[in-house]
């Protein structure tokens, strides 16, 4: 498709955000875990080998073992060094998947289920309301878990508990979220139907953490949706590409006998976000998230963007065993993703959750409201490699969309294309 056409497609769906626009908003629904070895034994082992038969959902090719992909004239080839047992690349805006491999195959995700819990969890607690840790709240977190460091007796906000989830992984913020949630068991529970909700049908939960579990299981594909969904909240893309904060500690008593409580720097493992020795800060990264468990290897599901471009990569357990792997091989995944858009056909889509048609009505004018259209056209700016100063990053990617459209029928219907308001940038 010519670029013209393609700038008319994409500004005429921002224009018709008005009355087609998505937002996942309203309730319904570290980084990699810090040590390597977060499970003190596998309990389960994951045969290196996919099932004959897998999922279909998102199109027959998804349920095929090995790579698919259809290159069109201009695109250029996979990479040849990728060696994770199953990897998606998808167009995080229009759902399209541009190439995927064993996308369906149901896999133990580690922290990336981190995404389901906190989209679903995330809604339902004001970020600032506090939370005194009771020692119950902290029960039964897993031998080896990496931790943020929440004290038992310590008044914490909700907010410091989110930046301990998405920057640390930590799963006794976890834990500390799920008491308020009713507990684990129903924190548990709310996932598994918000997974069956974003039709996330390989994933069964067992533990919110994302710790090694027995029949703990996801998949590229399912862990793909929960990213875009949890994109479509404000303060999950805030969280998700903060890359250091602030952390309270633990209150101590000076000579005179005065409180005081000191706090620590916590910085996010995410390091296409942050860099390493080993690998850059990745251009345009904005997120999400990361894990890594004895029985699952390594995981990772990012977003970045390009040119007005929005990228989801979803990398699972890399058999090739060097430093910070998934990081190299989703990178090489983003920078094909970014050069294919356009010249590939799409091998299949990620599904909107139950209950939503994908196919809008032209003309449709909702029912009540102003009908202005709050939507910016402005294009997201790419990443700058220059790291962030202590607050972490800044806001990116300007709001191309905003509210559900109800029909004179009473049926939400929106349009196929999922814009992500204010996806993050980095910024000096």
């Amino acid at each position: 498709m010519p670029a013209t056409k393609k700038t008319v497609k994409r500004s005429l769906l921002v224009t018709s955000a008005t009355l087609l626009a998505l937002s996942l908003t309203a309730p319904v629904p570290a980084f990699a875990d810090a040590s390597p070895t977060a499970t003190a034994t596998p309990t389960t082992t994951p045969s290196a080998t996919p099932p004959a038969n897998m999922s279909t959902v998102g199109g027959e090719r998804l349920g095929e073992a090995g790579t698919q992909v259809s290159l069109g004239a201009g695109a250029p080839v996979l990479p040849k060094d990728l060696t994770a047992r199953s990897w998606i690349v998808s167009d995080a805006e229009s759902g399209d998947i541009l190439a995927a491999h064993n996308a369906h195959w149901r896999l133990p995700p580690a922290s990336t289920l981190k995404m389901l819990f906190a989209d679903t969890l995330l809604p339902k607690f004001p970020a600032s309301t506090e939370h005194k840790v009771a020692s119950s709240d902290l029960a039964g977190i897993g031998a080896g878990s990496s931790m943020v460091g929440i004290k038992e007796d310590e008044t914490y906000t909700v907010h410091d508990l989110w930046l301990g989830v998405f920057l640390r992984s930590g799963n006794d913020a976890v834990h500390v979220l799920s008491a308020m949630n009713e507990g684990v068991d129903q924190t548990v529970k709310d996932m598994q139907a918000h997974a069956e909700e974003l039709q996330a049908l390989d994933t069964h939960v067992v533990s919110p953490d994302g710790y090694d579990a027995k029949g703990q299981v996801s998949s590229a594909y399912d862990l793909t949706l929960f990213a875009r969904s949890g994109l479509q909240k404000k303060d999950f893309r805030e969280y998700c590409s903060t890359v250091r904060a602030k952390f309270p500690g633990e209150t101590t008593k000076n000579k005179k006998g005065k409180k005081t409580r000191e706090s620590f720097e916590i910085q996010n493992t995410n390091r296409l976000l942050t860099g390493d020795s080993d690998v850059s800060t990745y251009q345009g990264i904005a997120g999400v998230k990361n894990g890594n468990t004895t029985n699952a290897g390594a995981t990772f599901t990012g977003v970045a963007e390009r040119d007005g471009k929005v990228l989801l990569v979803t990398v699972m357990n890399p058999e090739k065993n060097e430093h910070n792997e998934v990081y190299k091989e989703t990178a090489r995944l983003f920078d094909w993703g970014f050069k294919a858009a356009g010249k590939v056909q799409p091998v299949g889509e990620l599904v909107p959750p139950k209950g939503v048609e994908t196919s809008a009505q032209a003309g449709a004018k909702p029912s009540g409201g102003s009908g202005k259209d709050n939507a910016s056209t402005k294009p997201v700016a790419a990443a700058s490699a220059a790291q962030g100063g202590s607050s972490g990053i800044g806001i990116a990617l300007a709001i191309t969309g905003g509210v559900l459209v109800l029909l004179a029928a009473g049926a939400f219907l929106i349009n196929r294309r999922w814009p992500l308001p204010d996806l993050m940038r980095r910024r000096r």
